[in-house]
């Protein structure tokens, strides 16, 4: 008994001395720099939206031209012409940028240019063929505007 006392304790201190070393170093995950602007369009802030944009240009980012096109169309009245720069600008940085295909499709049905709807329907199509929010909405915004 005595050994099996010894044994146990034996395990356990060297258990506990391998528990003794530093816990790993864990580094928060990188900030997203479009919250400000991200949460600003949630309650529809679209002045605001444009504010946040605007301090923060980052002109390599597609997400960040998407954000821009998307206020930019959002807002009252709206900024066609400007939005659609965006748009097209983050589908050169990414052409598989499903957000902004979907943005600019519904940008030409707001404008009654259905056959360009049309057209970046059949990209998300190509992009997620399963289906995904970006071609469902897209595609009830063209069912809905014949």
């Amino acid at each position: 008994m005595r050994r099996f006392v010894l044994t146990a304790l034996l395990l356990a201190s060297s258990a506990w001395a391998a528990d003794m070393s530093p816990a790993p170093e864990i580094k928060p995950a990188a900030a997203d720099p479009l919250a400000a602007p991200r949460r600003l369009i949630a309650v529809k802030d679209w002045a605001g939206a444009l504010v946040a944009l605007r301090a923060e240009p980052q002109a390599g980012n597609a997400d960040w031209h998407n954000l821009m096109g998307y206020t930019l169309r959002k807002q009252a009245p709206p900024q066609f012409g400007e939005a659609e720069a965006q748009y097209l600008q983050a589908l050169r940085i990414d052409p598989n940028h499903r957000g902004a295909n979907e943005y600019l499709g519904e940008l030409h049905v707001m404008k009654g240019e259905l056959p360009k709807a049309r057209e970046r329907l059949a990209v998300l199509e190509k992009l997620c063929p399963a289906g995904c929010e970006q071609r469902d909405d897209l595609q009830r915004a063209i069912a809905a505007a014949r």
